[in-house]
């Protein structure tokens, strides 16, 4: 469920807005956010116009949801970098650029070097799970062998 990753959305002049996401970010978070270098991508606008958009106040940390501006994720602390739910920057470019068709497409990230290490434990995991399950049933085959009372007398 979590390799998944690019959210596109097509405007009426045919130009295409879209969200790369990793898998690393997907499994730090319940659902993918994204930072505001992405946004900028995906929007086609400089960094500047999109804190423009940004609902934001220096005097309050979480202002509340305003449907005219590009709301930011939760944050605990002023210095938390503004991460955006790719929903939320569909919905902005939607109802507020005026974007005409917003899809999403999920697709696979390349694998990392974390992913392929993961794999390998897994393996490794697998590996030992066999040969432990193999452990098991030799134990039960001996304690048969050992009960068996037709074997003959030392």
């Amino acid at each position: 469920m979590f390799p998944r990753s690019v959210e596109s959305v097509n405007s009426h002049i045919q130009s295409s807005v879209e969200i790369a996401l990793d898998q690393a970010a997907a499994s730090a978070y319940a659902d993918v956010l994204v930072g505001i270098d992405d946004v900028q991508k995906s929007l086609n606008r400089s960094r500047a116009s999109v804190y423009r958009y940004t609902n934001t106040d220096p005097r309050n940390l979480n202002p509340p949801f305003n449907p005219r501006k590009l709301n930011p994720e939760y944050r605990s602390d002023q210095k938390d970098p503004l991460l955006f739910h790719p929903n939320e920057v569909a919905r902005f470019a939607k109802d507020v650029l005026r974007i005409k068709e917003v899809t999403v497409e999920v697709l696979n990230s390349p694998s990392t070097a974390t992913q392929q290490m993961l794999g390998d434990i897994l393996q490794e995991l697998r590996g030992i799970r066999s040969h432990l399950e193999g452990l098991d049933q030799q134990a039960s085959d001996f304690t048969a062998h050992r009960e068996r009372q037709d074997r003959p007398a030392a």
